[in-house]
Protein backbone atom coordinates (compact mmCIF):
# COMPACT_ATOMS: atom_id res chain seq x y z
CA UNK A 1 0.00 0.00 0.00
CA UNK A 2 1.68 2.93 -1.06
CA UNK A 3 1.61 6.04 1.33
CA UNK A 4 -1.13 8.10 -0.86
CA UNK A 5 -2.69 5.63 -1.09
CA UNK A 6 -2.57 5.16 3.03
CA UNK A 7 -3.41 8.85 3.38
CA UNK A 8 -6.39 8.55 0.79
CA UNK A 9 -8.14 5.90 3.07
CA UNK A 10 -7.29 8.13 6.46
CA UNK A 11 -8.98 11.46 5.32
CA UNK A 12 -11.53 9.47 3.52
CA UNK A 13 -12.08 7.29 7.26
CA UNK A 14 -12.09 10.84 8.68
CA UNK A 15 -14.33 12.66 6.68
CA UNK A 16 -17.29 9.24 7.17
CA UNK A 17 -17.00 9.43 11.04
CA UNK A 18 -16.92 12.59 10.72
CA UNK A 19 -19.91 12.96 8.30
CA UNK A 20 -21.97 10.45 10.75
CA UNK A 21 -21.29 11.99 13.93
CA UNK A 22 -23.06 15.42 12.61
CA UNK A 23 -25.83 13.81 10.86
CA UNK A 24 -26.62 11.74 14.20
CA UNK A 25 -26.39 14.98 16.09
CA UNK A 26 -28.86 16.58 13.34
CA UNK A 27 -30.94 13.68 14.09
CA UNK A 28 -31.33 14.60 18.22
CA UNK A 29 -28.98 11.93 18.70
CA UNK A 30 -26.02 13.06 21.82
CA UNK A 31 -23.20 11.96 19.93
CA UNK A 32 -20.52 14.45 21.73
CA UNK A 33 -21.47 12.93 25.31
CA UNK A 34 -20.43 9.16 23.87
CA UNK A 35 -17.51 11.00 22.01
CA UNK A 36 -16.39 12.32 25.37
CA UNK A 37 -15.66 9.23 27.03
CA UNK A 38 -14.51 7.37 24.00
CA UNK A 39 -12.17 9.43 22.72
CA UNK A 40 -9.14 7.33 23.92
CA UNK A 41 -10.06 4.58 21.24
CA UNK A 42 -8.96 6.84 18.73
CA UNK A 43 -5.27 6.93 19.86
CA UNK A 44 -6.09 2.80 20.35
CA UNK A 45 -6.68 2.38 16.87
CA UNK A 46 -4.12 4.79 15.62
CA UNK A 47 -1.37 2.89 17.63
CA UNK A 48 -2.66 -0.25 16.59
CA UNK A 49 -2.81 0.46 12.70
CA UNK A 50 0.77 1.79 13.68
CA UNK A 51 1.72 -1.78 14.93
CA UNK A 52 0.36 -3.79 12.53
CA UNK A 53 2.69 -1.89 9.66
CA UNK A 54 5.43 -1.60 10.95
CA UNK A 55 5.36 -5.39 11.85
CA UNK A 56 4.39 -6.24 8.07
CA UNK A 57 7.47 -3.89 6.86
CA UNK A 58 9.91 -5.48 9.17
CA UNK A 59 8.59 -8.89 7.58
CA UNK A 60 8.90 -7.55 4.19
CA UNK A 61 12.09 -6.36 4.98
CA UNK A 62 13.19 -9.66 6.30
CA UNK A 63 12.14 -11.40 3.52
CA UNK A 64 13.85 -9.21 1.12
CA UNK A 65 16.99 -9.69 2.99
CA UNK A 66 17.04 -13.35 3.21
CA UNK A 67 16.62 -13.23 -1.07
CA UNK A 68 20.10 -11.18 -1.05
CA UNK A 69 21.44 -13.28 1.07
CA UNK A 70 20.25 -16.72 -1.29
CA UNK A 71 21.38 -14.96 -4.22
CA UNK A 72 25.12 -13.88 -3.13
CA UNK A 73 25.49 -17.99 -1.79
CA UNK A 74 24.24 -19.14 -5.38
CA UNK A 75 26.57 -16.60 -7.26
CA UNK A 76 29.72 -17.75 -4.58
CA UNK A 77 28.75 -21.72 -5.72
CA UNK A 78 28.73 -21.05 -9.15
CA UNK A 79 31.95 -19.42 -8.83
CA UNK A 80 33.64 -22.23 -7.41
CA UNK A 81 32.19 -24.66 -9.88
CA UNK A 82 34.03 -22.79 -12.33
Amino acid sequence: MTKQHKDNLFWGIILVLLGGIFLLHNLGIPTWHFIRKLWPLILIFWGASKLYYGIKAKGRAEKSEITVNEVEIIAEDKKDES
